[in-house]
């Protein structure tokens, strides 16, 4: 049995993944949809990147497990991936859901050459926040109006600090076992960063015809690819 820490990525909860926990509890493996520190149930908690961090380590070693599969969606790959170096060989694979990756010393919006000022500004005008997506943000990603209005209705304004700060990596990312998952309606290359580390021997890659918010769109795919990550 293997235990899934789950971490939905920016402006989302533990509730993001309703639809796919049913599946892997039946499966018979352990479910921990997380929070962050500072969003949805969690608003107000102050958050940077490192808080992140130890959110999830904390939860691993709050309930002693073992068998872990860290599981990352979008800007919770940073955290995620930070954070399956720290709990040891209680991990079993880290799966990365069309996800950023860390780079020790760079932040999340050390990748966003093209959008990084344009993302500061918004935190900037929002008392430290990112504000969340409109639901004409989410046009093309494969989403139905109603999972649309959920996304949005759910979204919480994202502590602006976990973009801004970097990542702290004591060995490389390549290291461990990873599955990458790439929705495909949100571009159909993965990033250079991910190619290199797709290029060794432990990463693997998984396409998957939907776009960035597979837990929504295609809830029951993304349990199986999990299932399968929790099998290899």
């Amino acid at each position: 049995m293997a235990e899934f820490v789950l971490v939905a990525g920016a402006w989302l909860g533990s509730w993001a993944w309703d639809e796919v926990v049913p599946e892997l509890r039946a499966a018979g493996h352990g479910t921990h949809p997380l929070t962050l520190s500072g969003l949805a149930d969690k608003q107000g908690v102050p958050a940077g990147q490192q808080t992140h961090v130890q959110d999830i380590v904390d939860e691993v070693e709050r309930h002693d497990l073992r068998d872990v599969i860290l599981v990352g969606h979008s800007y919770s790959g940073i955290p995620v991936g930070q954070a399956a170096e720290r709990i040891g060989d209680r991990l079993a694979r880290v799966v990365f859901v069309d996800s950023n990756v860390p780079a020790d010393g760079e932040s999340f919006v050390s990748s966003w050459p093209d959008g990084r000022a344009m993302v500061e500004a918004a935190i900037a005008e929002n008392a430290g926040f990112w504000p969340p997506l409109t639901a004409d943000d989410c046009d093309g990603q494969g989403l139905t109006d109603e999972q649309i209005a959920r996304f949005v209705g759910g979204s919480t304004p994202h502590p602006g600090a976990t973009l801004t700060e970097p990542a702290v990596l004591a060995r490389p990312l390549g290291e461990l076992p990873a599955t990458y998952i790439k929705c495909l309606l949100d571009g159909d290359k993965v990033g250079d960063d991910v190619a290199a580390l797709l290029a060794g021997e432990r990463w693997r890659l998984v396409e998957m015809d939907t776009g960035h918010w597979p837990m929504f769109s295609r809830p029951l795919a993304l349990a199986r690819i999990l299932l399968d990550a929790a099998a290899a």
